[in-house]
Formats: C-alpha cells, structure tokens, sequence
C-alpha cells in the first residue's frame, strides 16, 4: 500500500505543479512589461535603474511563488496520494488478504464488494472463482466418500470370503467361486464406469459422429430390451418418426438409451408401460428422444439431484436392483459429448418420470458423413 500512494502522491504533485506552474506564466505574461518612456539622459539612466531594481524584485517574486507553488503541490499531491491510495489500496489489500486465506485452504474467504466499478468488478469475480473453488471441494469430498462406501462392500466380501477360505471355514465351492466373481465384476464396472465419465466429462472421450437415424436406434434399443420389460410386465412402444436424424455417434446414442430404458424399467410398476417418443424443436436445429414411464417418479428436490454420481434416489435400494448410481451420470456426460444434452421431468411421487435427450439435427442422412473427435 505504501507504494501506491507514494506512486500516486507523485503523480499528483506533478500534475498539480504543472497546472499551477501554468497559470503563474499566464498571470506574469497578462501583466507584460512596465510602461516605457524616452526623455534626457540622466533620467533615462535612473529609469533603467529603477528597471533592473524592479525586474530584480519580479525575478524573486517569481523564485518565491515558485516555490510556493511548487510546496502547496507537494503538499495536496501527498495528501490527495495518501487519501487516493488509502481507498484504492484497502479494497485490493482486502482481495490479497482473501487470496492468502484462499491459498491457505480456507475455501470459505470471500471480500466486500467495494470501491469503483473495476474494483467491485475484481471483487465479485473472486468470490466467483472461491465458490467455484469451494463447489469443487465439495465435489471431491462427496466423490471420495460415495467412492469409498461403493468399494467398501465388495472388497470386504471378497476379503472375508478368502480369509475364510485360507482358514478352512469356507469352502471355495462353485457357489463360492461364482460370488467372489460377482464381487470382482461389480468392481470392474464401477472402475470402467468412473474411468468412461471422467473421459466423457473432460471431452476426452473418442466419437465418432456421424448421421444417424434415430427411428432405427431406438427401435434397436427397444427390441433388445423388451425381454427384461415383459419379465416385469410392462409394454415397450417405440413412437420416433422415421425421418429424424442427428448429427451423432451412434454407439453412444445407444449406450444413453439403454441406460434410460433400463433406469424406467428398474423403477416402473408391473403392468405400466414406457414409451420412446421423438421430435424436432421447432425454434433449434435440434431432435430429441424422451423416455416417459408410469413408475415412481422423482419429487422436485431429487430431479435436482438425479445427475449426480453415485445418487440414489430410493436409499434402500442395493446395486443390484438401484444401479451403481453411475448410469445417469455417464449418459449426461456422453449426450454433452456430442453436443446435445439430457433433461428430467417429472409431476411428482408415482406420476411417472420423463427423460428428454437433445442432439443436433441434420436434415438428411449423408453417406460417408462420419468423422472421429477425441
């Protein structure tokens, strides 16, 4: 701070010398010269005494308001530097002092918005990037721990089962190899999974987008899928016109309605029916397929959550009957991929719930069109 006010202090007295130096030579040069006059010799010589006594007495006067001028800018320009810099200087000690506890790990640190507009401005977008900071924290804790509760059964089944099995207790069987396999595959699929929304999340993910026709993927998904639906009772229809196309990859799209498809079968009533339905928007280049079942339903405090990794909204459910918690994460993750996105709706607890995907349209399928992205 004690920089920048002398810096400022400075700068003012400078200026102000300037302007006053300025109008001093504007007030000597409007005075002008004294009169002059012509007569005999002796009084022409006692004349030009009395001038050069009088120019004398200008040049010290000017000397001595010099000086003056240039004390009374000395002082307003430390004085004006010091107050300058006092209000300047506290809102960006203020961030400083912010920053260092930020820096420190305290994640909370945030500053009064104040001063002038650039100020304010700088103000507000640190506290913009520390709650960002402070989100991303949270993020991770909450990834740590749903992560550690995901792995933390699996492995102490398989630690107990060949601890058991080394002391004799447990016969390493068929039924007993067969669970232990279970376990193991349950971890390779949470670890693909993880692996497969990290890369979708930071755009890393390989692509290969093409024109696809939507009727004929849905109905793909639809046709695979309807043997697990009638082991619940319910009806698969599939209502996507034929002539919908998007600019996507294929393989994805599939992977994302499988996984919608097998969410609103897992939560749908014996006897209900789940519907793919399909349009284009009328205001974006931009189709959209909608998953609609008659199941359970979200209330409006889990749709907020519904994205997140590893939520569940029914708690009790186990992995084998509520999913890993991971699926709706990695098809938000892939429908972003592509540049489209995924949405969810739904009227309440046992009303049914909708998921919507947007991609980007094309009018017509081009041959040859497919491309590879990173």
């Amino acid at each position: 701070m004690s920089r920048l006010w002398v810096r400022l202090s400075a700068m003012l007295a400078g200026v102000l010398f300037f302007v006053f130096f300025l109008q001093f030579l504007a007030i000597v040069l409007d005075e002008g010269p004294g009169p002059r006059g012509a007569g005999p010799g002796g009084a022409e010589e006692g004349r030009a005494v009395v001038r050069h006594d009088e120019g004398e007495a200008e040049r010290a006067e000017i000397k001595r308001r010099l000086l003056e001028f240039f004390a009374l800018s000395a002082l307003v320009g430390l004085a004006g530097g010091f107050l300058v810099g006092r209000v300047v200087s506290r809102p960006v000690a203020e961030i400083a002092k912010a920053a260092g506890r930020l820096g420190s790990g305290e994640l909370s640190a945030r500053v009064e918005p104040r001063g002038a507009k650039e100020l304010r401005e700088l103000a507000l977008s640190f506290n913009s990037m520390a709650e960002g900071l402070e989100e991303a924290e949270r993020l991770r804790k909450n990834l740590v721990a749903d992560l550690s509760h995901e792995l933390r059964t699996p492995l102490a089944v398989l630690d107990g089962s060949l601890r058991a099995a080394l002391d004799g207790v447990y016969p390493l069987d068929e039924a007993g190899i067969a669970n232990l396999l279970g376990q193991t595959g349950h971890l390779v699929r949470l670890v693909g999974e993880l692996r497969e929304l990290t890369l979708a999340e930071a755009k890393k993910l390989p692509l290969r987008l093409e024109a696809c026709v939507l009727s004929e993927l849905a109905g793909d998904c639809v046709q695979a899928l309807e043997p697990l639906a009638a082991e619940k009772s319910l009806r698969l229809e599939c209502r996507v016109p034929e002539a919908l196309f998007a600019a996507a990859d294929p393989t994805r799209v599939r992977q994302i309605l499988f996984n919608l498809l097998g969410n609103a079968i897992r939560h749908s009533f014996p006897g209900g029916t789940i519907v793919v339905e399909g349009g284009s928007e009328a205001s974006e280049p931009q189709v959209w397929l909608a998953v609609a079942d008659s199941g359970e339903g979200l209330l409006p405090e889990e749709l907020a959550r519904v994205f997140e990794r590893f939520y569940r909204a029914d708690p009790s459910r186990s992995r084998e009957t509520g999913g890993s918690g991971l699926g709706l994460p990695i098809a938000l993750a892939l429908a972003e991929a592509q540049g489209g996105s995924l949405s969810a709706a739904s009227a309440g607890r046992g009303r049914g719930c909708t998921f919507t995907l947007r991609l980007p349209m094309i009018h017509a399928p081009a041959q040859g069109r497919g491309r590879s992205e990173p």
